[in-house]
């Protein structure tokens, strides 16, 4: 029998849906797409795609975190983004967070529109325990 459990963090925002911020099962956790939203306030953060990116980011390692794992085991993310011209910016970004000898799997979408106004959403599968 497969067990399923939530994982949340009051370091990233709280879903504003009907989702959870991530799902556990087994040695995986599956992180929903983060958006570039200040935990404390539930507010987009910065204008720029690059402070956006940066702000996702955090959001998924601090939910990966509770989820006892981090951005070094994450094996795969999917990045949307409302213009596929940020994509350089963007990739600047996350190579700064992953910088591993094994880096995740990606794919990267241009979306007509992200919740919030947002540039940017990113989620996270990884792998968790030992």
């Amino acid at each position: 029998m497969t067990i399923i459990s939530t994982v949340t963090s009051p370091e990233a925002p709280a879903a504003i849906g009907a989702y959870s911020q991530a799902v556990r099962t087994g040695e995986l956790v599956f992180v929903s797409g983060q958006l570039p939203l200040d935990p404390a306030t539930g507010e987009l953060v910065g204008a720029d795609v690059r402070a956006q990116a940066a702000q996702s980011l955090s959001n998924g390692a601090a939910i990966l975190a509770a989820a006892g794992s981090s951005m070094d085991r994450v094996v795969k993310t999917t990045i949307l983004l409302t213009d596929i011209a940020d994509f350089a910016t963007v990739n600047e970004v996350y190579g700064e967070r992953f910088t591993g000898e094994v880096l995740p799997a990606r794919a990267a979408y241009q979306v007509a529109a992200l919740p919030r106004g947002a540039k940017v959403e990113i989620e996270f599968i990884a792998v968790c325990g030992d």
